[in-house]
């Protein structure tokens, strides 16, 4: 399905890989409200949508967003301790990937939310002071801040 052997065996692990081509099935693209090519839907077992991007993205690029797709299913699905460790490993294994400081946050997120321990958060926003700093998402946990 994907041509980088890395990226395939991730796909093939985690997901239920469905290729649908816009010329074969133009009622795919409608129903899923697809603008663009290609577009990368995450969806749950039941067929929700978790997450989604859009566009030509290179290997370094596309297999940290797969990631956070699947670490986006587990955080709907309610297992923060699941997610956690996935964002957080975006971060360590693509610091450079430009979802890494989504994945930041979503992690600090994902930590208070699995253990109602507020320091998650602080934890979160004194690392975005080393990290990303000059991100968006830095700038969203900058409020957490003790």
């Amino acid at each position: 399905m994907y041509p980088d052997p890395k990226i395939s065996d991730f796909i093939n692990q985690n997901f239920i890989a469905v290729k649908n081509h816009i010329k074969e099935n133009p009622e795919g693209f409608k129903r899923f409200g697809a603008q663009w090519t290609p577009t990368v839907i995450i969806a749950d077992p039941h067929g929700v949508e978790r997450y989604r991007f859009e566009g030509f993205l290179p290997s370094d690029e596309f297999l940290p967003q797969i990631e956070f797709g699947l670490a986006k299913e587990e955080f709907a699905a309610g297992d923060f301790a699941g997610a956690e460790p996935l964002f957080r490993k975006i971060v360590y294994t693509h610091p450079n990937a430009d979802i890494a400081p989504e994945a930041l946050y979503w992690a600090g997120v994902a930590k208070y939310k699995g253990s109602g321990d507020a320091s998650a958060l602080a934890e979160t926003a004194t690392a975005f002071q080393s990290r990303y700093a000059d991100s968006v998402w830095a700038k969203k946990a900058s409020i957490w801040r003790g």
